[in-house]
């Protein structure tokens, strides 16, 4: 026998490849069974596309149709990301966006991980300054942020700060508009969930703030369990967004979506990656910043914006409320009135 050529080698490199990347990959899917196995599902993407790249040797070999069916898979697996896979168990549906309706006001909800330490908090406070938005929702809220919180309270009277007890870090909700008469804002205990009832020019809406720790191993699965009685209080008409550090395909973003009653809405996008890496590869980050909605909540567009110091981007939320039906007693008197 003679040597191993070179193209045979290449051919057990690309098998090992496809077969190292793929058993992740599946496990991912399968994120229900146990925390452990949804930790994949955060890297399905990733996981995805590095599988379809290491197929491709093998479209030169007499293995291009092995090559191929791992192509057809990484396509498949990449897809359930873009929730347009209609298989039940295999991804996920997005709420839809709707159009602009020129006879209701449109109201802007900023989302960011402030990132505890970040080293130019000024960026932060003029693209709020800029932007200003209608409700600002904060998380890794550290005494840092603190006082620089302060010279928006002018703008933004109506607040709530829910701080972390161990690591002097939480969420925070900061509104032009105010809470609603008879509601008071409200947290879990440890800085990770906040809650306000908002007045949107005579229309109420809870707004949630929420930050998730990490997946497993870390006690996230068990943290949405414990936190599962505060999303149950969330009202009809609500949105709830933060840092969940779960993608939307994962099985935790579902849990919250079930125990919450909401909507999981289209993705931004990557908005955490790593410092130190090129912004030119932001593409490649961890989509783990999302909003859900539920009830009269119309949303009409979400997007991130550019890098303010932190390890993830702003998210801006753009929305409407649909107007509450008038009471049957009341809309009786205004039909006699008509008449």
């Amino acid at each position: 026998m003679g040597r191993p050529s070179f193209r045979h080698w290449l051919i057990l490199l690309s098998a090992a490849c496809m077969i190292l990347l793929a058993l992740p990959l599946a496990a991912g899917f399968f994120g229900a069974v146990h925390p452990a196995l949804d930790s994949f599902s955060h890297f399905r993407a990733h996981l995805a596309a590095l599988m379809g790249i290491a197929a491709l040797p093998l479209f030169a070999t007499r293995f291009l149709k092995v090559g191929a069916v791992f192509v057809l898979a990484a396509i498949l697996a990449f897809a359930t990301t873009s929730g347009t896979v209609p298989v039940a168990g295999l991804g996920m549906k997005y709420g839809p966006l709707h159009p602009l309706d020129p006879e209701r006001p449109v109201y802007k909800l900023l989302q960011l991980n402030l990132r505890y330490d970040n080293q130019t908090p000024e960026r932060v406070l003029s693209m709020i300054g800029q932007i200003r938005p209608d409700v600002v929702m904060l998380e890794e809220v550290s005494d840092l942020w603190g006082a620089k919180l302060e010279l928006l309270k002018a703008a933004y009277p109506f607040r709530i700060l829910c701080p972390y007890p161990k690591k002097l870090s939480g969420v925070a909700i900061l509104s032009r508009r105010p809470f609603a008469e008879g509601t008071s804002p409200s947290c879990d205990g440890r800085g990770v969930f906040a809650l306000a009832t908002i007045n949107f020019g005579g229309t109420s809406a809870d707004i949630a703030a929420l930050h998730l720790g990490w997946p497993w191993p870390y006690p996230q699965h068990w943290e949405i369990g414990g936190l599962t009685p505060y999303f149950q209080r969330i009202g009809e008409t609500a949105i709830l967004a933060g840092d969940l550090n779960a993608v939307p395909w994962s099985q935790a973003t579902s849990r919250v979506a079930e125990a919450g009653g909401l909507t999981l809405m289209p993705s931004p996008g990557a908005t955490w990656f790593p410092f130190g890496v090129p912004e030119s590869l932001r593409f490649a980050g961890l989509p783990i910043d999302n909003v859900l909605a539920k009830g009269g909540v119309e949303i009409h567009s979400i997007r991130t914006l550019d890098s303010v110091g932190s390890d993830h981007l702003p998210v801006l939320v753009e929305f409407s409320l649909k107007p509450k039906p008038a009471e049957p007693e009341l809309a009786t008197d205004l039909a006699a009135a008509v008449r």
